[in-house]
């Protein structure tokens, strides 16, 4: 895959260096799939688009899953997601592109978490996801919402466009420590109204730092509306399309197959 169509390549020194499951990433699995209770995985079927180190196929596992799929385009990822799901081989980790899924009509729920809005074409890589949907299967994303980060777009995407997706990724990864003391400082002083800044003071410096960095690293990010994620799950033929913003900043989404 081309560094146009995405970053997997960046990612993958991202889920290499950050590959610990630790518990906050359940709280966020939470918000991130609000639309699907644990019981909803129980006995299911499930693939997860762009797994990176397998977090949240973990989560499904753990709720009574019956098995499923996690796929990548990134090699460091994939062997992060390996070593992370090794107590559950009922989930094949597998090389395999959002744009070319090789499934169909297969799993009871299919999601994306934080990846479509990095890619070239997202709305194929939907419509791939609800390929590889059963009917009526349930097909659910989450990715960055424009509202509530317009100083986002207007202050540090130009930046990561010019400067941090052009750099070196462990350039880039060291860099991230400055502006993630300052932002743990900033928290740490009362500092952020919207949810999501008041969840994120209770994360690691660590924890923080890794977010951080997968804010400069990619070289396209999408912020989109409400209307234009509504767009996108109608525009993969999806019914009783759902979405609910997620802190204050992000949106999740969820249909059926038809």
């Amino acid at each position: 895959m081309s560094v146009k169509k995405g970053s997997p390549d960046r990612f993958g020194y991202e889920w290499n260096e950050y590959s610990e499951i630790i518990p906050i990433h359940e709280e966020q699995f939470h918000r991130w799939t609000p639309f699907l209770e644990p019981k909803d995985f129980d006995g299911t079927t499930f693939l997860d688009v762009g797994c990176g180190m397998g977090r949240n196929s973990y989560w499904p596992m753990q709720y009574g899953a019956k098995g499923g799929s996690a796929i990548d385009v990134n090699e460091k990822s994939l062997t992060q997601a390996r070593r992370n799901l090794a107590s559950y081989p009922a989930v094949s980790v597998e090389f395999m592109s959002a744009d070319a899924i090789r499934y169909e009509n297969m799993f009871d729920i299919v999601f994306s978490i934080g990846v479509i809005h990095h890619l070239e074409h997202p709305q194929r890589a939907l419509q791939e996801m609800t390929k590889a949907a059963k009917p009526g299967g349930k097909v659910a994303i989450w990715v960055y919402g424009y509202e509530n980060n317009e100083w986002v777009i207007r202050y540090i995407n130009p930046l990561r466009k010019a400067l941090f997706s052009r750099l070196p990724v462990t350039w880039t990864h060291f860099l991230s420590l400055f502006p993630a003391i300052l932002l743990y400082i900033f928290l740490h002083l009362g500092g952020g109204r919207i949810e999501y800044l008041r969840l994120a003071r209770s994360f690691s410096f660590r924890h923080l730092r890794s977010i951080v960095f997968d804010q400069m690293l990619p070289v396209i990010a999408n912020y989109w509306t409400q209307e234009e994620v509504r767009a996108l799950m109608e525009g993969a033929h999806l019914k009783n399309i759902r979405l609910q913003q997620v802190n204050d900043m992000s949106w999740a989404a969820i249909g059926e197959k038809g």
